[in-house]
Parts: structure tokens; sequence; C-alpha cells
């Protein structure tokens, strides 16, 4: 008999990583664990068998998930198939609440312990999820600091544990190497575009960075990085996309497509960031951006009936106040980016000013202990509760 079998789902590119780094962890504590479910590519290289691959599943918004719904519904019966099949000793499901607060239902009436890391943003919108959190998920784990406390206020076993982007060392790369990998000129001023991770986002983010791009000017180079869950194909109309939107400018913008997103962050003078994780880890690194976002109108037209939150930018919410500029939607234009971005990348005391609150939001979403280190240490802990006797001798 091997060891315990471990399900995992993370069907989003910040989500995978950290599904990577969690199996990673778990590893050390129980080398023999089995581990399967829902992941990409980073997971699956430490042995993880994807019965579902995240590039497969993951869309955004309401007219997207309709879309798509026929193949992410097939997909969802494979993975609930997997769990009766496989009887996993424990869960952990990883942010991307439409597909995983279903799971926790089926999980958790097959009697799986289920822990959900990362929260689901269920305090900005869809409050009414949290019966399905209070019903169905033994321990939450959270990233943010005033999500414990909304958990906490409706009955659900919560922890903050530290957000694992916080804990990770700046990129080791030089300016002139990372240059000499991209073909980038060193001399020119670098500006990030992250119109975010799945292709619906970048069909809808990239065009106005790009034409606020042509508007700044031929003193800069472009970084456009693009995310691992990106398949083949994927990555092939992005460069389809980006060649179709470039032709369209009389004075075209440098745009080089580059692999390292947290580099392209690192070394940037400026970027612009569209709303999610990618804003978490500019805030981290420390470098000075706005934040965008579009999503389709029926989408937007739901979200502002039900979306209850000051802020947009988990930075802002993080700080309280607004400490980074947000361009939402119909704000979202080529002339606006450029009127915000430029303070940021030629007045000095709007760069200081703005990078002192970026290291106040790193400083509290830090905690003493490794918050993945965390998750696995919680996770043994269940599972030397749940995990079948004959398997038991693998748990530490």
């Amino acid at each position: 008999m091997g060891g315990p079998k471990i399900f995992l789902s993370a069907g989003e590119a910040s989500g995978e990583y950290y599904g990577a780094e969690l199996i990673a962890a778990l590893q050390q504590l129980a080398p023999q664990a089995d581990f399967f479910g829902l992941g990409g590519r980073r997971m699956e290289a430490l042995g993880f068998r994807p019965i579902v691959r995240s590039e497969d599943v993951a869309v955004m918004g309401i007219t997207e998930v309709v879309r798509h719904m026929p193949r992410i519904y097939r997909e969802y019966r494979r993975l609930r198939a997997s769990v009766a099949a496989e009887k996993p000793d424990i869960a952990i499901l990883i942010d991307f609440p439409d597909v995983n607060l279903s799971l926790a239902r089926r999980l958790k009436r097959q009697g799986v312990p289920v822990i959900y890391f990362v929260s689901p943003q269920l305090w900005a919108w869809k409050k009414y999820r949290i019966r399905s959190v209070q019903r169905y998920v033994d321990r939450m784990l959270t990233i943010f600091p005033f999500e414990e406390r909304f958990y906490h206020d409706h009955g659900v076993d919560a922890e903050f544990v530290g957000h694992p982007l916080a804990e990770r060392e700046p990129p080791a790369i030089t300016r002139d190497e990372f240059a000499r990998q991209a073909g980038l000129d060193p001399s020119r001023t670098w500006i990030g575009l992250l119109p975010g991770s799945r292709g619906n986002e970048i069909r809808l983010n990239l065009p106005d960075m790009v034409r606020a791009g042509a508007m700044l000017g031929q003193n800069a180079e472009f970084l456009l990085p693009l995310a691992s869950t990106l398949t083949g194909p994927q990555r092939d109309h992005i460069r389809a996309l980006l060649a179709e939107l470039l032709a369209a400018e009389s004075t075209p913008p440098h745009i080089v497509l580059v692999e390292d997103a947290r580099a392209v962050l690192y070394h940037a003078r400026a970027s612009i960031v569209a709303s999610g994780t990618a804003t978490v880890e500019a805030a981290l690194i420390g470098n000075p951006f706005i934040v965008v976002y579009r999503i389709s109108p029926l989408s937007y037209a739901v979200a502002k009936r039900v979306v209850d939150v000051p802020h947009v930018a988990m930075v802002n919410l993080i700080a309280g106040k607004r400490i980074v500029p947000e361009l939402i939607q119909g704000d979202f234009t080529a002339p606006e980016v450029v009127s915000l971005l430029r303070p940021l990348l030629d007045n000095e005391e709007a760069r200081v000013r703005m990078q002192a609150n970026l290291r106040r939001v790193g400083e509290m979403l830090r905690s003493e202990q490794s918050a993945v280190g965390r998750v696995a240490q919680i996770a043994c802990e269940m599972l030397r509760q749940s995990t079948p006797e004959e398997r038991l001798s693998q748990v530490p």
C-alpha cells in the first residue's frame, strides 16, 4: 500500500504556482504521498498526476464561462469521477471558486477532509456562497489578513497563513543578463505590460496597453510576459493578436515577449498590470504600477450590481486606501493610462511615495512562518486524523 492520496485542484496560473510549492513542501513531510487532480506543468514536473490540466479550464467572466461551459463541465465530471475512483485521504483546493466550491461539496459528501487555500473573494461578491464554505470546507487558509476576520465572523475555521509571494527572494538575474536573454536594450526605459494570464484577459486588456505604448513613444521598450499556463495554440494566438495590434499603429511600440514576469517587474521602470495576482507581485517587488482591467460588458454589468468593495486592486484593499491608480472598464483607455503612468516614469517624488506605500503592504502580507509550509503542516495534521491505518505510517 502506498502513501496518502492527496487531491489538489489549482486551475489558474497563480494557483498552479502555489500548488507546485505545496507539493514540494508536502513531499518533505510525506515522501510517499500521491498527488492528483487539477493542475499544470509546474505541478506535473513534481510528480503530480493531472486528471485535468489547468490550462484547459482557465476562463474568466460570465459570458466567457457560459461560452466554455460544455467543456468545463466535461472536465469537472472527470475530476468528480477521479475523486470517487481514487478516494483521496485529503483535498487541498486552491482559489478557482467556480470549480472548487463545487468540488468541495462532492469531496465532503464522500467523507474527504477539505482544506481551501487562497480564499475565493466571497467578501467582495457572491457572499451567499459562504454557506458552501461553512458546510463543505474544514479549514480556510487565507493569504490576505482581512479575510481571516471575515470568515471568523461567519463561523468558518480560518487562519491567515501569510502570502507565499511575500517570501520569495527578488529575481537573481541582472538587468544586463535579462537584456541578453530577451534581446532587450538595457539603455532604454523598460515598461512592463501584464494583461493577465488567461487568453480572454489578454484579448480584452492588451489592445489599450499597445495603444498606450504607441503614445508613450519610441524611447521605451515594453516587456510582455506570457503565463506558464498558456498552451502553444494560445501563445500563437497572442502573437497573432499582438502583430495585428502593432500593425494598426503608425508608430508601433517595441514590444518583446518574455517568459519571466517577476524579472519584468523587478527591472521595469514602471508597469501596467491587469487586476489579479500580478498586482501583488508588483507590490512585493516594489515596482511602481497602475492597475487596469476590462471584462465583457455583460460580466461588468452583473459585477456592478453585486460587487461591494471600495477598490478593485487587491493592493488597495490591503492598504485600506487608493495607493495605486485603477482604470477599470470604460475608464481604461490609452490616454488615461499614459496620464497616470508618466508620473511613475518621470516624477521621482511620485515614485518614492508609491514605493513606500507598497513596502507597507508587503509587511502586512508576511507572517512568521512560511505560508506554504504552514499549509503543508495543517494538511499533515489533518491526514493523521483521516488517513487509513495502512497508509498512516507514511504521514509524519
